[in-house]
């Protein structure tokens, strides 16, 4: 499911967007063919209505005019002449067509009813005053109407190609001021072809171009944002290198790119200032420890020369330290292509040669672009606590996925795992001494982690079963 998802602000907005279009459209569309349909049945019911208000009408006139040729038929009669008029013509009985006259009803109780229809007629009747009793109204077709049947046979030239199969609606009414049933039926009216078709074609080619507004709108909107979001990926990785993005967009936008813009000069001119500072504060304190340390030479007790000799490294290597620490994170040289499992077995190497106990499984090819230097470092300060603290250290190469693992374990007493992670902490150790023979200033892992940090990887600790510490350096492929 997430993955149907988009992950891009662009792509959540327009999909939540696309999908409250879509509802939209398909209920206007409803709406709209709910509201043809409620046309064409008002249209259905007014014919209806119209028929049988004429046919009742018409039915009240012939009634008073039978009573008035009945009149003057009786009148002949005793006159002595012949009632029929025109040499003895009978009067025309002429049937209204398309309306029927009868007893009982002509819907079956089992056709199915149209409720609409028939309420719709009964509200169209009552508002012409007509009072009726039952109203039934079905649909059936033209070849299984006795009425229709009957009428084509008598009128020839009312047939036409197909007509069997043609629906009518069929209205049956109660007459509440004499018995009987009228009864009228007309075609149903046909939908216009198309007009379904059309309907989705509107609804689809409405949606499309709202769509399409939209997505053109919030790509003016994000994609300024995806740029930024793009150089402040880049300015973390490179801080020293600041780039000016171009303001575009909405004003808020614009606004926000142009204070990122003098956010991100700031920090670039503060680096530069903090370089100049680590440079003179390296040349201030290496210089006169270099000078001091040739005068100590001059010192004739040799246990004492010794310790202010080893005082002095330990000066220097913390300030080493130091400026690295402060220097990581600004491109000094450019990452080079290297090989981890042979950079790794060089580290080890390193330790060998000093007789120290470490080891390494055959390391694999795993090809990256790092800086070897500051990796170096990092593989030294684990290997070098490890040694320190576990007495050996074992290091493992090895591909996981998209990443290279580079593991250094020991076998010695482990961290509690409540100081775990403050050990990533400047100048905290776990031993409470700065003495470099035991520990020194409690930077090696803070230089490590902020290494493979810069690479994009990370590095972690955690304690191993049966005693021991194992480090494990994540870096990207």
């Amino acid at each position: 499911m997430k993955r149907l998802i988009p992950s891009s602000l662009l792509g959540q907005v327009m999909l939540v967007l696309a999908i409250g279009l879509l509802m939209a459209q398909v209920i206007s569309a409803v709406l709209l063919y709910r509201a043809s349909e409620d046309r064409r049945e008002t249209a259905i019911v007014s014919s209806m209505a119209f028929r049988l208000i004429a046919e009742g009408s018409r039915s009240a006139e012939r009634a008073e005019r039978r009573a008035r040729l009945e009149s003057l038929r009786r009148e002949a009669i005793e006159r002595g002449e012949d009632p029929r008029p025109g040499g003895g013509r009978p009067f025309a009985r002429r049937m209204r067509l398309g309306v029927e006259r009868s007893e009982t009803s002509p819907i079956a109780e089992n056709e199915p009813r149209l409720a609409s229809l028939e309420q719709g007629l009964r509200d169209v009747l009552s508002a012409q005053d007509l009072v009726v009793g039952d109203i039934a109204v079905t649909r059936r077709l033209a070849g299984n109407d006795p009425y229709v049947q009957d009428l084509i046979e008598r009128r020839p030239r009312m047939r036409t190609p197909g007509w069997e199969e043609r629906q009518i609606l069929v209205a049956s009414v109660e007459r509440t001021d004499q018995p009987g049933w009228l009864t009228v039926r007309i075609p149903e009216p046909r939908r216009p072809p198309g007009g379904l078709a059309m309907l989705v074609l509107q609804t689809l080619v409405t949606f499309v171009v709202l769509v399409l507004l939209l997505y053109l709108v919030l790509r003016r909107i994000t994609r300024p944002l995806a740029l930024l979001t793009e150089r402040l990926s880049d300015f973390s990785r490179r801080p020293d290198q600041a780039v000016r993005i171009a303001e575009s967009g909405p004003a808020d936008t614009r606004r926000l790119i142009a204070a990122h813009n003098a956010m991100e000069s700031r920090i670039a001119a503060l680096l530069d200032e903090k370089d100049v500072m680590l440079g003179a504060i390296g040349h201030d304190l290496k210089t006169p420890l270099a000078a001091l340390r040739v005068r100590i030479e001059s010192v004739p007790d040799e246990v004492q020369r010794e310790r202010m000799a080893e005082s002095i490294e330990d000066i220097t290597a913390t300030l080493d330290d130091i400026l690295t620490l402060a220097r990581i994170g600004r491109s000094h040289g450019d990452e080079e292509p290297v090989d981890l499992g042979a950079l790794a077995l060089g580290v080890v190497e390193e330790f060998e040669d000093l007789d120290q106990p470490v080891t390494i499984d055959d390391p694999p090819r795993l090809p990256a672009t790092v800086h070897v230097t500051w990796l170096k470092r990092a593989l030294r300060n684990l290997v070098g606590n490890a040694v320190r603290y576990g007495g050996t250290a074992e290091v493992t190469v090895e591909r996981n996925g998209d990443e290279a693992l580079i593991v250094v374990a020991d076998r010695g007493p482990g961290i509690p795992a409540d100081r775990i992670a403050d050990m990533f902490e400047p100048f905290t150790r776990g031993e409470a001494s700065r003495n470099r023979a035991t520990g020194g200033a409690g930077l090696g892992l803070t230089l490590a982690r902020a290494i493979a940090e810069q690479h994009g990887g990370s590095l972690t600790l955690q304690n191993r079963e049966g005693g021991g510490l194992r480090a494990e350096l994540r870096l990207p492929l």
